[in-house]
């Protein structure tokens, strides 16, 4: 993975939980539920989460495999993912967390229920690569899930995109000192593959005999499930 966008997440990954939910309004949580339920997660999966951060989407699912499951939360960057074992531990959760690269896990085929990213995929080197090697240490039959930011239509394109664009990088910037940082996350959501155009990308993995798309929010982010072969 690019040596610039570790360094970016490094940089602001102390402020990170507080400046996404001052910046999201809260409603990431929501969209993590979400994708956690449409996943199929259920008590005693395994599941591993990549791209983990600071543990979010790992500990929703550790909720719903209960004590039976087991979640393993990785990410590329070391000092995003340092609080995720604090935050899981004050949840009462027991979760492993160590670092790896999406692209390149190492992990061994056909080891998990379920892999998850969450707003990770569009900063990888290439998507098709790391779809192929999260389903890959998914068992046949299991789950790759994948939730990412879109770009809504209609109505809602205009002050999105005004948001997005102008709003976000201001008050990330003063509140992260990093405002290059965000103007890198907006910019990358508004450019990335979105709704079919990311199902695409899931067929070029030649990984799926199912996928679908699931729209949040107006297509501000989207869930992408897919069934492993």
């Amino acid at each position: 993975m690019s040596e610039k966008v570790r360094t970016m997440f490094a940089d602001i990954a102390d402020d990170y939980d507080r400046i996404n939910s001052v910046l999201s309004f809260g409603v990431h949580h929501a969209w993590r539920k979400k994708a956690v339920l449409e996943s199929g997660a259920h008590e005693g999966d395994h599941v591993l989460d990549c791209a983990t951060g600071t543990g979010d989407l790992a500990i929703e699912f550790k909720k719903t495999v209960g004590e039976s499951g087991y979640v393993m939360g990785t990410d590329f960057c070391a000092p995003m993912i340092e609080p995720a074992p604090g935050k899981a531990e004050k949840e009462g959760l027991e979760i492993d967390f160590e670092v790896a690269d999406a692209m390149n896990l190492p992990y061994e085929d056909d080891k998990f229920d379920i892999a998850s990213i969450a707003f990770g995929i569009r900063n990888v080197d290439d998507p098709v690569v790391a779809l192929k090697d999260m389903a890959r240490v998914v068992k046949p039959g299991g789950r790759v899930v994948v939730l990412e930011f879109g770009q809504p239509k209609g109505l809602m394109k205009f002050p999105y995109e005004m948001y997005s664009q102008h709003i976000m990088p201001a008050i990330g910037g003063w509140l992260s000192g990093n405002r290059e940082a965000y103007t890198y996350l907006p910019r990358t959501s508004a450019e990335f593959p979105a709704g079919d155009n990311f199902l695409a990308l899931m067929d070029q993995s030649e990984a799926f005999k199912e996928r679908r798309a699931i729209k949040l929010t107006g297509g501000i982010a989207y869930v992408y499930v897919g069934v492993v072969q």
